[in-house]
């Protein structure tokens, strides 16, 4: 792997995994998350700005801290059905991270969302002194409502939006910092086209939201604002760009790359790029990252991934029975507890062999 391949990896597994891996990021939990001063502190890794926001802003770290983790668990949701299901087993997920295939590319990109989401979050609930709500004095009038009695409605902007824009640059001031340092390589490219891709699907999908005020429910006067897209659309966006993921290759330059295969349209912005074949995932390998599916809860009855004919490569499955207790019969009690009893349910399951 080249050294600023190497670096960003390391700085991922920063983020999110305990001090006694090497560099590498990934336990989920980790006090180290939430804590931007060991973020700092434990790695001599980081440098330009990323030093200078850890130095400057150890807030601003640790809501890319926060945006990572969240940029994880929406992994492991839109995964959940697949034969790799954006595992947490810091050994295996390394080595995914360290080659450049499609699954890399979606986490490259869901994470840089995710910082980028946490950060303007926090600016809008006033977490932040660097940042606020979106200033909108230039910004050209929300669209006409449609509707009867609408017609002639005034507006203004005013309630907080989301300042998304402050969220995007220091999503992009951190995420990107090691990869521009060799972005002569097509490794580094690479990355920094999916940091921006995930970036985009939140700061191009902003919505607009409006309350109106008048009297007797009326709408004389309406206040308008901008906010981003809830995160859940931001993950099912990347993942249908992970489905339409474009192979690239690096050309004569080293500065340009071009998609494999003729008579293919360049990917834009927003496409998700990779330049290897993933592996099936369908046995353990650790070489590859893969897990295998053996154990893995499928469906007996789907034809999609999340049927054990996909997810079980062929193999077939097995059906068992297990009994789980849960809440039920549950009743209010003033003031102010709820009491419920344990039953015991019987549920069918079907595990790939």
């Amino acid at each position: 792997m080249l050294p600023s391949s190497r670096t960003q990896l390391g700085l991922f597994f920063i983020l999110l995994c305990p001090a006694n891996i090497i560099g590498l990021w990934w336990a989920v939990g980790s006090p180290l998350v939430m804590d931007p001063n060991s973020i700092c502190r434990k790695t001599k890794r980081l440098a330009g700005k990323q030093a200078e926001l850890c130095q400057l802003e150890p807030e601003i770290v640790q809501e890319v801290a926060k945006g990572t983790k969240l940029g994880v668990r929406e992994c492991q949701y839109q995964f959940r059905f697949r034969r790799w299901n954006c595992t947490s087993h810091s050994k295996y997920f390394g080595k995914i991270l360290q080659q450049d295939i499609r699954e890399t590319a979606f986490v490259y990109a869901i994470t840089a969302a995710g910082v980028s989401h946490a950060i303007t979050q926090a600016c809008s609930m006033g977490e932040l002194l660097q940042c606020g709500c979106e200033l909108t004095r230039s910004r050209a009038p929300p669209s006409p409502t449609v509707g009867p009695g609408m017609e002639g409605t005034a507006w203004e902007w005013g309630g907080c939006g989301d300042d998304v824009q402050f969220g995007y640059e220091k999503s992009q001031q951190f995420m990107d910092a090691k990869s521009k340092k060799g972005k002569n390589d097509i490794r580094a490219l690479i990355d920094l086209h999916n940091n921006e891709a995930g970036r985009l699907a939140v700061r191009s999908y902003m919505r607009t939201e409006c309350k109106c005020h008048g009297l007797s429910g009326s709408c004389t006067l309406r206040t308008c604002w901008r906010k981003m897209p809830h995160f859940r659309e931001v993950g099912d966006r990347l993942l249908e760009r992970f489905n339409g993921a474009f192979k690239v290759m690096g050309g004569n330059d080293g500065k340009t790359l071009i998609p494999v295969g003729d008579n293919i349209k360049p990917p834009d912005k927003q496409d998700l790029i990779y330049s290897a074949d993933s592996p099936d995932f369908c046995s353990a390998n650790r070489k590859t990252g893969s897990l295998g599916t053996r154990g893995r809860i499928c469906n007996s009855t789907a034809m999609d991934t999340s049927g054990c004919d996909l997810l079980c490569c062929g193999r077939g499955h097995r059906d068992e029975t297990v009994v789980l207790e849960e809440n039920c019969l549950c009743r209010f009690h003033w003031c102010c507890v709820v009491q419920c009893r344990k039953c015991s349910v019987r549920q069918e399951l079907s595990l790939c062999v």
